[in-house]
Order: C-alpha cells, then sequence, then structure tokens
C-alpha cells in the first residue's frame, strides 16, 4: 500500500530498467510533494521526493521528467537533476488541469483559451494547438488522436494535423482517460469504451471521400504502430489509390508523382484506356480495386476535352517510365500503348518512337497504325522488325499514289536513301527500275553512295550495275563517273566507256543544235578533263570516233597522248586559233616531265608560230607574247637563231631581259656550285695533308706485320696506327676479310 496519494500515474519510459517493477509517480497528501516509487510483485520501494513551489494538482510523467500541474502554472521538471521549466500560467480554480503524456518526451495539456497545448520537455511546441471547448473535463490518447470530453460532446482532434476529425455526443460524462490503448468513458451511471476503426478503414474512408491529403498523412502517422512490411504493401497501395483520385480531378502533376512513389503497375493506368493494351496482355487488374472507374469514359463522362488532356498525361508519363525500372516486364505493353496514343494524336514523337530501340508489339500496331492511316510510320515499324520488304512496298504505294500519307514529302528520297544502306540486294535489284524511273540522277544514288567498304568488297559487281543502267543514259554517265573520278579504279573498259558516254552525249546535243548551251559545255569540260588527266582510255579508239567532227580541242588532247605534240599544235593555233590553250597545251603535256622536255614542247610552239610560209600578223603577235610571258622556258640562244632579223630589241624586250636575268642566274648559281665543290676538295686535300703529315722511314730492318718479311722495295701499305705491310699482303688480307669483316680495328683505313 502507498498512503497519502492524492493522484498517481505510471511511467511508461522507466529509468530503471527492472523488467519486474513498475514506476509510479504520486501526488502526495504531504503539501508540495511529489514521490517517485518503484513497484515490485513483493514490495514498494519510494526512489524519489521532490517539493515543488505550489501545490501539484495533476501529473504525467516520462523518464526523469515530470510534467506538472501547479496551482497557478505548467511546469516540466527533472526530477534527477532539480532542473525546472516553466511553460505557460494556468489557473487551476478555474478549471481542472489536464496533462498526458503522448509520447517519448512530448505532453499534451488543457491551455487557456481551450487550446490542447503541446509541449516537448525542453519547453517548446512542435506542433500547433487542438482547438477544444472551453469547459473541457478530460482528455484521452488514441494514436494517432487525442479525444476530448466536455459537458456535451467528446471531439477527435489528429495530432498529425491537429484538424477535428470527429464530434461524438455524449452527455454527463465526467471520466476520459486511456488505458493501454483503450479509450474508457464514464458518467454517474455507467463506463464505456471507445472503439476506433481500423486505421487503414479510417484511410480508406478518407480516400473514399477524396480527402488525399488527410488519408497521406494518416497513412504515414500509422507507419509506427504497423509492421514495415505490412505497412509498405499497404502505404504503396495508398499512394496509388490516390494518385487515381488526383488523376479523375486531372491533377496530372500530383497523380504522376504519387503513381511513381507508390511504384504503380502502369498497366493499371493504361487499362483506363480502351484498346490500348495488346491483345496478348495477360493483365488483370488489382484486387480490390484501386479505383472506381471503368475506363476513360466513365471517368471523363464523354468530355472529349478532358479525354484530350488524360491522353497527352498518359503520352507523357509513358514517356517519362519506359527508360525506368517501372517498365521492367511491361516494355511491350508501355511502347505499344505510346504508340497507339502517339498515332491518334498524330503525334511527332511516333517517328522518334520507331526510329529508335523499341518493344511495339507487331501485329497490334500494325494494324492500328492502318487504321489511323500512318502508312509510313508503318513501314518504319516493319524496318525494325527486320521486314525491310514489306516496309518498301509500301512506301513505294505512297510515292506512286496508291495509298496517301503526307508524312513526309521526300519520301521518293528516303527510299532511294534507305536501298543505298540496305544490305539486301535482292530488295536494291527490285527496286532499281523503279527509283531509275522516277529519277535516274537521284536514283543512281542506291548504287554510287553506297557504304565505302560494301563498294570495296564488290558486293554488287559493278559491270551488272552498269548493264542495268544502259537504259538510262544519265544514270549511266553518273555511275561510271563514280567509278572512274571518285573511286578511281584504273580499268581501261571504265575510262574509255565513259570518254565516249561524254562524246555520244556532246555529239547528240550538237546534233540539235549549234551554239553550245550550258549541258553541252559543261559535257565537254568533263571529257576534257578526262582526256587529259587519264592515262587508261584507249586512245585511237577514242581519235577514231572524234575524226570529222569539230572537237579539235579534244583532238589535240588526244594527239598529245600519243606524243604527236606537232599536231595537236598545229590543230590549236591553226584551225582552232586558240593561241592561250596552245600555252596551256606545253604546260599540262609537261607536268612532271623534266626541264628538257617542257622547253622543247615550248619551242615547237614557237616554230609552229614562226613557220615560215605563215605570214599571219596575229601568229607574229602570238609568238612574241610566248617568248614575252614565258621567257624562262626557252633557250635564248635557239630563239635568236629563230626570230627574224627584222624584229627590234625593243619588240623583244621582256624576253631578252628575262634570258639575261636568267643566264646571269643560272652561271651564279654555278658559280656558287663550283665555289662548293672547291672548297669541299680543299677540305679533303687538307684531311689528306694530315694523314702525310707524319715522318715515314723505311729501311730493310722493317719487316711487314702480316709476313715478317723485310720490305725489297720502296712500295708499302700504311696502316693509321703507324703499322706498315706489304701491298700484296694488304690485298689479300683485304680479300679474305671482305663479307666477314674479321679485319682488326687498324686496318680499317689506310
Amino acid at each position: 500500500r502507498i498512503k497519502g496519494a492524492v493522484t498517481f500515474t505510471l511511467n511508461e519510459n522507466p529509468v530503471s530498467g527492472d523488467p519486474f517493477c513498475v514506476e509510479v509517480c504520486i501526488i502526495s497528501v504531504k503539501r508540495r510533494t511529489i514521490q517517485m516509487f518503484m513497484v515490485f510483485e513483493d514490495r514498494v520501494q519510494i526512489v524519489k521526493e521532490v517539493f515543488t513551489p505550489e501545490q501539484p494538482c495533476a501529473v504525467a510523467v516520462d523518464g526523469y521528467y515530470l510534467c506538472l500541474a501547479l496551482t497557478t502554472q505548467y511546469i516540466i521538471l527533472n526530477y534527477n537533476t532539480g532542473v525546472s521549466q516553466d511553460l505557460f500560467p494556468y489557473c487551476s480554480d478555474e478549471k481542472r488541469p489536464i496533462v498526458k503524456r503522448i509520447g517519448r518526451q512530448e505532453f499534451l495539456l488543457a491551455g487557456p483559451g481551450g487550446l490542447g497545448m503541446f509541449a516537448t520537455v525542453d519547453g517548446i511546441s512542435q506542433r500547433a494547438p487542438v482547438h477544444w471547448s472551453e469547459n473541457v473535463i478530460g482528455a484521452a490518447l488514441c494514436f494517432p488522436y487525442v479525444l476530448a470530453l466536455d459537458d456535451e460532446f467528446i471531439t477527435v482532434h489528429s495530432m498529425l494535423d491537429q484538424q477535428q476529425k470527429q464530434t461524438l455526443p455524449f452527455k454527463e460524462g465526467h471520466i476520459l482517460q486511456d488505458f493501454e490503448g483503450k479509450v474508457i468513458v464514464a458518467t454517474n451511471k455507467g463506463v464505456y469504451i471507445l472503439v476506433p476503426l481500423p486505421l487503414e478503414k479510417q484511410i480508406q474512408d478518407l480516400l473514399a471521400s477524396h480527402r488525399v491529403e488527410e488519408a497521406l498523412v494518416l497513412a504515414k502517422g500509422a507507419r509506427r504502430n504497423i509492421p514495415k512490411e505490412k505497412f509498405q504493401v499497404m502505404y504503396k497501395r495508398i499512394l496509388q489509390q490516390a494518385g487515381f483520385i488526383q488523376f479523375a480531378q486531372l491533377q496530372f502533376l500530383e497523380a504522376k508523382e504519387l503513381f511513381r512513389s507508390g511504384q504503380l503497375d502502369v498497366r493499371e493506368l493504361i487499362s483506363l484506356y480502351p484498346f490500348l493494351l495488346p491483345t496478348s496482355s495477360s493483365f488483370i487488374r488489382s484486387h480490390p480495386p484501386l479505383h472506381e472507374y471503368a475506363d476513360l469514359n466513365q471517368l471523363t463522362q464523354g468530355d472529349q476535352e478532358k479525354m484530350t488532356k488524360c491522353k497527352r498525361f498518359l503520352m507523357s508519363y509513358l514517356n517519362e517510365v519506359r527508360s525506368t525500372e517501372v517498365a521492367n516486364g511491361y516494355k511491350e505493353d508501355i511502347d505499344t500503348a505510346l504508340l497507339k496514343l502517339y498515332a491518334e494524336a498524330n503525334h511527332e514523337s511516333l517517328l522518334d518512337l520507331l526510329v529508335s530501340e523499341n518493344f511495339c508489339l507487331l501485329t497490334d500496331s500494325a494494324a492500328w497504325l492502318e487504321k489511323h492511316k500512318k502508312y509510313f510510320a508503318l513501314g518504319l515499324l516493319y524496318h525494325y522488325n527486320g521486314q525491310d520488304a514489306a516496309a518498301l512496298q509500301l512506301w513505294v504505294k505512297i510515292v506512286d499514289g496508291d495509298i496517301q500519307d503526307s508524312t513526309r514529302s521526300d519520301l521518293y528520297e528516303y527510299i532511294v536513301d534507305f536501298l543505298t544502306f540496305c544490305s539486301d540486294q535482292d530488295l536494291v535489284w527490285k527496286y532499281s527500275e523503279w527509283v531509275l524511273q522516277k529519277n535516274e540522277e537521284v536514283g543512281v544514288q542506291i548504287f554510287t553512295k553506297r557504304p565505302l567498304e560494301e563498294q570495296e568488297k564488290n558486293n554488287i559487281n559493278p559491270d551488272d550495275i552498269i548493264s542495268c543502267l544502259n537504259k538510262y543514259p544519265k544514270a549511266h554517265v553518273k555511275y561510271l563517273e563514280h567509278l572512274v573520278l571518285e573511286r578511281k579504279i584504273e580499268k581501261e573498259k571504265y575510262h574509255t566507256h565513259l570518254a565516249v558516254l561524254y562524246l555520244e552525249a556532246i555529239l547528240q546535243l550538237k546534233s540539235v543544235t549549234t551554239d553550245n548551251c550550258t549541258e553541252t559545255t559543261e559535257l565537254l569540260f568533263k571529257l576534257r578533263s578526262l582526256l587529259q588527266k587519264s592515262d587508261l582510255y584507249r586512245i585511237h579508239f577514242i581519235l577514231d570516233k572524234i575524226q570529222g567532227t569539230d572537237l579539235h580541242m579534244e583532238s589535240a588532247i588526244l594527239y598529245g597522248k600519243l606524243e604527236d605534240h606537232e599536231k595537236a599544235l598545229h590543230i590549236l593555233v591553226h584551225e582552232l586559233k586558240d593561241f592561250h590553250a596552245a600555252e596551256e597545251y606545253c604546260i599540262w603535256n609537261s607536268e612532271n616531265r623534266d626541264t628538257q622536255y617542257r622547253r622543247r614542247l615550248f619551242h615547237m610552239l614557237l616554230s609552229v608560230y614562226l613557220n615560215p610560209g605563215a605570214s599571219d600578223c596575229a601568229l607574229v603577235m602570238a609568238a612574241v607574247d610566248l617568248l614575252n610571258n614565258h621567257a624562262a622556258e626557252f633557250d635564248a640562244a635557239l630563239v635568236l637563231q629563230l626570230v627574224p632579223d627584222s624584229w627590234s630589241v625593243q619588240l623583244l624586250s621582256p624576253f631578252l631581259a628575262g634570258a639575261v636575268r636568267q643566264s646571269i642566274h643560272t652561271k651564279r648559281m654555278t658559280q656558287i656550285a663550283l665555289g662548293l665543290a672547291q672548297a669541299e676538295n680543299l677540305i679533303y686535300k687538307h684531311e689528306k695533308v694530315k694523314q702525310k703529315g707524319t715522318l715515314i722511314l723505311l729501311s730493310d730492318k722493317k719487316v711487314c706485320q702480316v709476313c715478317q718479311n723485310p720490305f725489297c722495295e720502296p712500295v708499302f701499305v700504311r696502316y693509321p696506327n703507324g703499322g706498315m705491310v706489304h701491298t700484296h699482303c694488304a690485298a689479300n688480307r683485304h680479300l679474305n676479310s671482305n663479307g666477314t669483316h674479321h679485319s682488326s680495328s687498324s686496318s680499317n683505313q689506310t
């Protein structure tokens, strides 16, 4: 028995650590006294007696901390250290004080103005107060709620958001207490127990009322009362339910965050949209259901604007989650649904989806794209699934106008590009005629722009391509240009063939009109360039084809290739009268040749100009210009013999000045070379003198180092180390050591 107790409370956070006792705090009848007891099964032991500045009338305890209602105020008292902390004033004479421990180091107090105040042992409040009535009688804790009793009602407030959640009519109550998780309320006539709904039921009721925030707050608060594994499962489901509630209210940002946090099986969301899930999908909705909607039509009640917004949200959400862990196991369902949404909305991302890695199911996706007339996209789908033949067949129909799809205005060029990089040769041959008939010059790219490594392997034989292009002259030329000019294949037949095609095209154009059009000029330039730069074509064959035409320049180039320069220059000078072309002829024909060859060509041209039978003033001026402009290319002495005596020095002054300058330059350069050679020779002479500088005495007492016999005549070989040998011994030794390099270092130099 503990005598003299006014009121008592149990310490639910005991400090003794003894499992076989409980700690009890007593307000004693002794004035201003608090007593702490340890109660064992067979005895009671007082631990501490504490005196307070005023008479205590209510107490709650947590560890060493006492929360006391005194006569005029509430205080926190540490009975171990004796340190006290004033909280706030309160008149116990006017109202009954209430002190409740609600958790570790936290208490609930009945404050002035009908407020339920929360206070920690440090004397601060970490929660907003709850609003009670002015005449509150008692309070109880049933986590996460605090209940308050007054004359007419029991009110229920949440500790999580301090909001009033429920009001229960209850008259004549005078005791409200919680005992080991149970809440007891009593009147003068009876005792009642308040039974809370299970937290899960409470949360579901809140969700049913679309009170999402409250449901989530309550769910988080319930964490401490539910085992971890069970809580995680429950909380994920609550987040998913909340997400669907927000989704139904078109709060898409909030819904997305809830779906992510709740790790929603994305098919739950897709299944709301009719026909989006593939027919092969085995998905069955969660049971019990996460929402109350059959599909999107019911959710939006047929409102097309809302439906469009929902579809736009799903597009965005699926695009975000398709590359995350959320998509694991459901990639086909997600990508197929995304494709269907893009196709239906005519969205630009449809093509991006199909040309990147995707898991769209072919059967479902193909039917959907066909339904929405997305034939180009359907071709991309076929291509991604390795069905290039089906893709090309579809695209060709679009270009031919058999089916309508305006996705790409450049679809023909796209098909050409596709065939260019297509590794299936049968497909390339199958559609080669079609692309060439549409546009020869673009269509030939399927052969000319193929990957370099494929061309080098000659996977498609160039001769087969040339045979195919016989019906298409422009493409034919383009392909041969590709072989000869770009790939630089050195085969006579290709070079000759290209030259013949150029020639035939030029003659064809000339037969239609006598004036050179742009096309003729361009072809002439190409033919001349080929004839000049290539050494592989059959010169006589081309020359025979040119005979009888007005292609004089080309004839000259061909004669030049045959080294018949006089004839070539005669054509240029007398038939074409193109003196500039004659000079250019000498220059390009002497490229990579020695100076004498170049000089011979220029002298030959000068001879053509100064032909004794020609008295044309233009030829004379051309000869003067040639000499004056290319003085360095001539042998001045020979020129002076050719030039008529009647020409004045002034007429040839630039040539003569250049020739003299060149002659002086040559002389000076020769003198320099001679001087350098003489200096080098002097160096060698000096070295020789140095070698001869030591006096050598030869007597009959000296013997040969090789044969050890004396010298019989004054002829010998001396090595750098001073040793002397017979000339024949030195020669023999040199022969014996040749190729073996075994001769000593003394014999390396004589």
